[in-house]
């Protein structure tokens, strides 16, 4: 059971997202764009440590600061969240710098695509920032069953996309 403040964040990035087509590209582009965000963050250097890897990246700290985010809005949401994400680190490395860059612009081109041409909303991050993060733990709420788009939440438009 969702506690009622993320289920409130939900509804409020729900109503940006009512239309199918954007819904699918959101399943695409947010996990393309996380990972292009995770991979150009982990290129900033911070901090040489004395430790196996000896680096400290905005990446990590990122990645750390959102995990925090993520596991108090909900554990179970916010392991997977976290997990995927730190999944980015080893394939981000793995990339050329031109395939993280062709990513983000693929991602992001997905993403206002299905704002701009289904939606004809603006992205809900633009209005609240915290919605940066909601996307994806929202995606993955909606993957597992833990939320789902009531019918009633729906505008006549989408409903009948």
């Amino acid at each position: 059971m969702l506690n009622p403040r993320l289920l409130a964040l939900f509804d409020d990035y729900a109503s940006s997202h009512q239309h199918p087509t954007n819904r699918l590209t959101h399943k695409v582009a947010i996990p393309v764009i996380v990972l292009h965000i995770v991979a150009m963050l982990d290129w900033v250097r911070l901090v040489s440590l004395p430790l196996p890897g000896g680096v400290l990246t905005l990446g990590m700290v990122a990645w750390l600061l959102a995990t925090v985010w993520y596991l108090r809005a909900d554990v179970k949401l916010g392991i997977i969240v976290s997990a995927a994400m730190a999944l980015c680190f080893p394939l981000g490395r793995m990339l050329p710098v031109w395939a993280v860059v062709a990513i983000a612009v693929s991602g992001w081109l997905i993403q206002l695509a299905g704002h701009a041409v289904w939606e004809k909303k603006s992205p809900s991050f633009l209005t609240n920032m915290v919605h940066a993060l909601v996307g994806p733990l929202f995606f993955v709420a909606m993957l597992t069953g833990d939320y789902s788009i009531k019918s009633e939440q729906l505008a006549p438009s989408a409903s009948r996309a």
